[in-house]
């Protein structure tokens, strides 16, 4: 297993984003949850700002943890359109899914930033941060609504992802790391030691404690 765990991770994943470092037009956001342990190491070692993007999972009916797409902040929605078709979801059970995970999306934007605004995007690089990738519905979904808030160039960057969806990705974003892409990969999981699950008081204490060190402009400043 390549990383102890995700602070591990971060850390090696900072290594190779150093050219990055005190970048005046640079961001980096974390997708919730497991991702902000591993964008707070980033970020500390770059010294950039950090906040948080939302995006949550569409998952099937009766098999919630299979993705058949992801939503994001901003509206974004995005769907697997294999998944759909071969298990044969319907519009309205899409719908569902979809109601029931902006509102738990909308929960989160309030509580992971306790009153502070959102970082502003338009204009800077991004650098998208997870803590890997499996399907990258999420990571996808991200890209594309980050797009529409016009930032200038994205980085997705993330410890390990399959081969196949790592290459799918870079060719979404402007540039892409995966520091680890083995072609026996069946779960992010298996690729660290400790993969306990981030709470959502541990994330929001890591980006409270970014926030209280490096103040940056909110979004629309």
């Amino acid at each position: 297993m390549p990383f102890r765990d995700r602070s591990d991770a971060g850390r090696k994943l900072a290594k190779r984003l150093r050219k990055y470092a005190d970048c005046a037009g640079c961001v980096i956001l974390g997708l919730p949850r497991g991702g902000v342990p591993v964008a707070y190491e980033v970020a500390h070692a770059l010294h950039l700002p950090l906040d948080v993007f939302l995006v949550r999972k569409l998952g099937v009916p009766g098999h919630e943890e299979l993705a058949m797409g992801a939503i994001a902040s901003g509206g974004v929605k995005v769907l697997n359109d294999n998944v759909v078709r071969s298990l044969r979801i319907s519009p309205e059970d899409i719908a569902k899914e979809t109601a029931k995970q902006q509102e738990e999306l909308e929960r989160r934007e309030r509580e992971y930033r306790e009153g502070r605004p959102a970082l502003a995007v338009a204009g800077k690089t991004v650098i998208l941060i997870d803590d890997g990738l499996a399907t990258g519905a999420s990571m996808k979904a991200a890209i594309i609504a980050l797009r529409q808030r016009r930032a200038r160039r994205i980085l997705a960057a993330v410890p390990v992802a399959s081969p196949r969806t790592c290459e799918a990705i870079g060719e979404l974003a402007d540039e892409i790391v995966c520091l680890e892409t083995p072609e026996d990969f069946y779960s992010v999981g298996e690729w660290y030691q400790d993969f306990f699950q981030t709470t959502d008081q541990e994330a929001r204490a890591m980006l409270a404690k970014t926030a209280a060190e490096q103040p940056v402009p909110a979004a629309g400043e």
